[in-house]
């Protein structure tokens, strides 16, 4: 079962909460978040991405980057821009977007867990990924962006939250300039944390991580790291835990995460098409967005032109978790023996897409000529991510896209 503690977290005073606060490190580049924290003095992006405040031309994996993150963590905390809380507690993040409100038990998950397969992955990570946020929660000497994991729904769980945000005031309450709000709470009865923790110890055999695959490697291989060079390690040190907000399932949406190509591997439109037809139905829909209505279906913007693409019956496996995936489908009927893309994590052929940026962006994309083709997909489900991740599988690249983006600095968890 799985073990969710809650921990000390080192927060930013209320007055600073919406400026500190920033989007996770890895979906922006250098001069994005040299952009987003201009004017804002005590962003956390001083410490996520701290090659903003070092020379244009910096080596952003060199030490001098990692050491400024050092410096300018201890400076936030000696300033009083950051607070640890004087007992440990779980919170409760909230995130608003389109009406649509996603509440999430922020708490330590097991180091142990993630070694013993109690959280479950859906991807593969990159080592080169994984060594820079090594060297970054290992320099630090804390978790300070969370991993943003999904269970399944316990009912006993949603009525304390729903007790919670219904009767006390949010400790943070802010809308960020993406539109989206956040909300968040502090579990303040000793009671109440214990019973979350119990609940979580009986009622949830698994937890599994939806998204930031890479981060919550990091975590769990640094404090591995730790324990072993810690003759007196015992398994209770903080180190063992790394943060994690854990949202209920039922209340998770998957945006769709899309595909453009660079070029159509020596092949005209009308041949493209011709091949297309082996695997596929194809209607065409003229210049009007055309959005995938449902499993299996695809949309393909090619030459000024929306096409609706349904893949024929002998293309998937609806009894197989991978092979029933459209990402799977587009794959192996277009992407692999068609356009000759052979390894989705390296080829500089291909770019992903996430739906958050709207059909829109794919077609911007081709009508500026720096793509030849761009499909659309179905979005994947929490029922498919649950259950690859519970067969053992892994999915292709790029195959999710969750949002709200969990916003980092609202709460930091320490490793002693």
């Amino acid at each position: 079962m799985a073990v969710i503690k809650p921990f000390r977290g080192l927060r930013p005073p209320r007055a600073l909460a919406k400026d500190l606060a920033c989007l996770p490190y890895d979906v922006m580049n250098t001069d994005e978040a040299r952009k987003m924290a201009k004017g804002k003095e005590c962003s956390l992006l001083h410490i996520t991405r701290s090659e903003i405040d070092l020379a244009a031309d910096i080596d952003i994996h060199s030490d001098l980057v990692y050491d400024k993150s050092v410096e300018n963590f201890r400076n936030w905390q000696d300033k009083g821009w950051l607070v640890q809380d004087e007992i440990p507690h779980f919170y409760i993040y909230a995130q608003t977007m389109k009406w649509r409100t996603q509440y999430g038990i922020v708490g330590c998950a097991s180091v142990d867990d993630y070694l013993n397969g109690i959280i479950k992955k859906h991807e593969l990570t990159r080592p080169d990924k994984e060594h820079d946020r090594m060297v970054h929660v290992r320099v630090n000497n804390a978790n300070i962006e969370p991993v943003f994991f999904t269970y399944p729904a316990v009912k006993e769980i949603d009525k304390i939250v729903d007790r919670i945000i219904s009767t006390e005031k949010p400790e943070y309450d802010f809308v960020a300039e993406d539109g989206f709000s956040h909300h968040f709470w502090v579990i303040k009865k000793p009671e109440t944390n214990k019973l979350i923790e119990k609940l979580f110890a009986e009622k949830v055999p698994y937890t599994y991580v939806a998204d930031g695959h890479h981060r919550t490697a990091a975590a769990a291989l640094v404090g591995k790291e730790k324990r072993e060079n810690n003759p007196s390690h015992n398994g209770t040190e903080e180190y063992n835990f790394f943060l994690a907000v854990h949202f209920p399932a039922d209340q998770l949406r998957i945006i769709d995460y899309n595909r453009t190509i660079k070029d159509l591997n020596g092949l005209s439109a009308e041949e493209l098409l011709t091949k297309l037809e082996c695997g596929f139905v194809i209607k065409e829909k003229g210049s009007k967005t055309y959005k995938p209505r449902k499993l299996h279906n695809f949309s393909m913007y090619l030459n000024g032109k929306w096409f609706s693409l349904t893949a024929k019956a002998d293309t998937f496996d609806d009894n197989d978790p991978i092979g029933a995936l459209d990402i799977t489908v587009l794959t192996n009927q277009i992407l692999t023996p068609v356009l000759d893309i052979q390894d989705l994590r390296r080829s500089k052929r291909i770019d992903f897409v996430g739906g958050i940026r709207g059909l829109n962006e794919l077609k911007k994309r081709v009508d500026s000529g720096e793509m030849k083709v761009a499909f659309a997909l179905y979005p994947v489900s929490m029922n498919q991510l649950i259950n690859i991740a519970d067969s053992g599988n892994i999915m292709p690249p790029k195959s999710t896209w969750f949002e709200p983006k969990l916003r980092s600095g609202l709460v930091i968890h320490l490793l002693s």
